[in-house]
């Protein structure tokens, strides 16, 4: 296992007075050895102990090539996957859940009477994944500079006639084509009215001159995740659209200068909505402003107006304003990822935010 993490960890389950633990979210378990796990229906689970006695109990149809790090404990289907657990944990001390730990498992163990009691210890492990080290930090602006990449290609797609399905293939093959093991997301390719919808779902609609066209892509690369939005014009821009369009940008921009360390994700969001409220549109601001980022696409700690939690150097969100008119036909979302620094941070993507308009193909 990664030493490091798992010491930071050890260190907050010890200021929590928790001396045991489970971890079972793959994501979380690839976090500390390095080794995505999918263990279905399975029972998979790290089991951590300030004292050391770590363990990780995993199904012998997983077999592991590598060291780990960590000490495995084998079963097979025909054992008591939690009986066995239930040997290594302490019975008279709380025990840490994970979040994502199956009812099934804990209930079972709970039967066993495997700890004292139970409570969910996610926000320990959740909150040290929010501190990106030096490495995740090069490998989140590597995976944002593909992802500019891809965009600078999908871009001029958009006034070739296909549809948004068609281009939901079309990104999916430019980031098979340029490394990435997967998209990080169902991508977003919506045209015109499709673009007042923030998760509207990808159909046969094809773009019109004068139409927006929200594009929200993310690959993953390197085992990271990118993410961004970019809105362009195909054809044309009415006045009230590149009025919106430009509001939207400002938000955005007001959002970035806001993000850095001691001040709060809600300000970060008030800076984006207050603009945008102050311009008439907050109704029309239906989202957060924006999530982490990092192993996975959306992970804990979310940039909104109830989030008052402090920004620390390492984190890495993105700061994605909207303005969604369902009755005006359109709408427009600006995305980047940031990374937050000693002083302020670092807009991990580079593709333009100049209004562009797209050509169109008779």
């Amino acid at each position: 296992m990664n030493q490091a993490k798992v010491s930071r960890i050890l260190a907050a389950m010890e200021e929590q007075d928790l001396t045991q633990m489970i971890i079972s979210d793959p994501a979380a378990i690839f976090y500390l050895t390095g080794k995505w796990i999918h263990p279905g229906e399975r029972m998979l689970a790290l089991y951590l102990n300030t004292s050391g006695n770590h363990k990780l109990i995993i199904n012998c149809l997983f077999p592991q090539e590598k060291d780990l790090g960590v000490d495995l404990v084998w079963y097979d289907d025909t054992e008591d996957a939690v009986g066995i657990l239930s040997r290594y944990t302490d019975k008279s001390r709380p025990l840490g859940i994970d979040k994502t730990w199956p009812a099934g498992f804990l209930l079972h163990l709970q039967e066993l009477k495997g700890a004292s009691s139970y409570c969910n210890s996610s926000t320990i492990i959740d909150d040290v994944r929010r501190i990106k080290d030096a490495e995740e930090q090069q490998l989140m602006r590597e995976a944002s500079l593909a992802n500019d990449r891809v965009m600078e290609q999908l871009i001029p797609l958009t006034g070739k006639g296909f549809t948004e399905k068609e281009l939901d293939q079309m990104v999916r093959e430019l980031y098979a084509s340029s490394g990435h093991s997967d998209v990080s997301f169902p991508p977003i390719t919506a045209y015109g009215k499709s673009g007042a919808d923030p998760h509207h779902s990808t159909d046969s609609t094809r773009g019109k001159r004068g139409d927006s066209v929200v594009l929200d892509i993310g690959g993953i690369l390197n085992n990271y995740c990118s993410d961004m939005t970019r809105t362009v014009f195909l054809g044309d821009v009415s006045d009230k659209a590149r009025e919106v369009y430009e509001i939207v940008r400002e938000a955005q921009q007001r959002g970035i200068d806001a993000a850095k360390p001691g001040a709060r994700m809600c300000d970060v969001d008030n800076a984006c909505r207050g603009y945008i409220t102050e311009k008439g549109y907050g109704e029309y601001f239906t989202h957060r402003t924006g999530h982490s980022i990092g192993i996975e696409d959306h992970e804990s700690g979310d940039v909104s107006s109830v989030n008052q939690s402090i920004i620390q150097p390492g984190q890495v969100f993105s700061i994605e304003p909207g303005i969604y008119l369902p009755e005006e036909g359109f709408g427009v979302r600006i995305e980047d990822l940031v990374l937050i620094t000693e002083d302020g941070c670092e807009v991990l993507n580079h593709y333009p935010k100049d209004l562009i308009i797209v050509p169109m193909e008779d």
